[in-house]
């Protein structure tokens, strides 16, 4: 039975090969297990897309987390960051993320799978 589960996880490592994933959760363990994956889009708050690169820097891959990360890549770390990981300035609370009609047309033709992991943090919000 474990032999069937490693299977099953070798096929879904296997399958973000190449890839182009538009991403709101998981990106150090997709990084970490699929070095291969050709890009993570990573939907930040932010009004433009320097404060989301800064965003990205300081609270995602300046965690802890990317540690084990930062030790395999050494002083490529950053390089192999700034290749996979492509920061989109935007928001979940606004139609089409906030992001306008000629990016969202170029992200659907570079996005192979979305994995939405996204909440709002409104406790007002109605459970639907």
């Amino acid at each position: 039975m474990a032999m069937i589960g490693e299977m099953d996880a070798d096929s879904v490592v296997e399958y973000f090969r190449g890839k182009s994933i538009l991403i709101t959760v998981l990106v150090e363990k997709i990084l970490r297990v699929q070095p291969d994956v050709k890009k993570l889009f990573l939907l930040i708050r932010a009004p433009n897309i320097e404060s989301a690169k800064l965003r990205i820097q300081s609270e995602v891959t300046g965690s802890g987390i990317f540690q084990l990360l930062k030790k395999q890549h050494g002083v490529w770390f950053n390089n192999f960051i700034e290749e996979k990981i492509c920061p989109l300035a935007g928001d979940i609370m606004h139609k089409d993320f906030g992001l306008d009609i000629a990016s969202l047309i170029d992200l659907s033709k570079d996005i192979d799978i979305i994995v939405n992991g996204a909440a709002t943090t409104n406790f007002s919000e109605r459970f639907i």
